[in-house]
């Protein structure tokens, strides 16, 4: 790898990190790049998982203000993202890339509907919601189990996905949503690391080079994801998942 490429890496994984602690989707920065300087599909996807997980934990650690008092909600769904992380990634090193392929464009615009009407959909569950209900329910454990899957395999707009889930079925601000929504992408993609490491073939000095961008890039994106709007927020989901989707078709 060449010193410019090098820095399109780190590049790379600096956009990355800050627009996965934004929305989600910072894979489709670092995956291609990746590929572009050289890295065969599937060590570029391995060493853009593990190179992702610093960017993730210096999300989570911008929004722990908004984390505060979600500690047993967080603990309950990243267990049910850890099993699914732990199952995506197994069926990245077993299953050939195609077997998904039709399913994520059309997940992820299902995703981006559910977002642009979260407010009306979020406002409908509440009015349905029992006052003794518990906090986190069937349903969102599993989309998030299903969400972690997709993430473990390759995550492209996963945040996408978990903040339209949380959005509509956890009644909260929206910011914090997004707190936790990293909280369960970065469990996500920890786990994933944890088998990588151990069982893939890891090529480390791209895993160095994303993830020295993606550790800054999270730190910058908190910063600005706390001071954004949620329509705004909002409105940034439905625009960049639309486009994740397209390109997905696409390609």
């Amino acid at each position: 790898m060449t010193p410019l490429e090098a820095a399109a890496v780190v590049a790379a994984g600096f956009a990355a990190g800050g627009v996965n602690v934004l929305v989600g989707s910072g894979s489709l920065i670092t995956f291609p790049t990746l590929l572009a300087v050289g890295f065969p599909a599937v060590e570029a996807n391995v060493a853009n998982n593990i190179g992702l997980v610093p960017g993730s934990a210096s999300g989570v650690y911008g929004f722990r203000r908004e984390l505060h008092g979600q500690g047993a909600r967080a603990r309950r769904l990243a267990a049910a993202s850890a099993a699914g992380g732990l199952t995506g990634a197994i069926l990245l090193l077993t299953l050939p890339s195609a077997v998904f392929d039709a399913v994520v464009p059309a997940l992820i615009l299902v995703a981006v509907a559910l977002m642009a009407v979260q407010p009306k959909v979020a406002l409908w569950l509440a009015s349905r919601r029992r006052a003794d209900a518990p906090d986190v329910t069937l349903a969102p454990l599993a989309i998030v189990f299903l969400g972690g899957i997709y993430g473990g395999y390759f995550g492209a707009a996963q945040g996408v996905i978990l903040l339209a889930v949380l959005g509509a079925f956890i009644p909260d601000d929206l910011r914090r949503t997004n707190a936790l929504k990293n909280v369960l992408a970065g469990t996500v993609n920890g786990v994933a690391a944890v088998l990588f490491v151990l069982v893939a073939d890891v090529r480390w000095e791209a895993v160095g080079l994303v993830a020295v961008g993606a550790l800054a890039g999270g730190v910058v994106g908190a910063r600005i994801g706390r001071r954004i709007p949620a329509q705004v927020l909002r409105m940034l989901v439905v625009v960049l998942g639309t486009a994740v989707a397209i390109s997905l078709i696409v390609s």
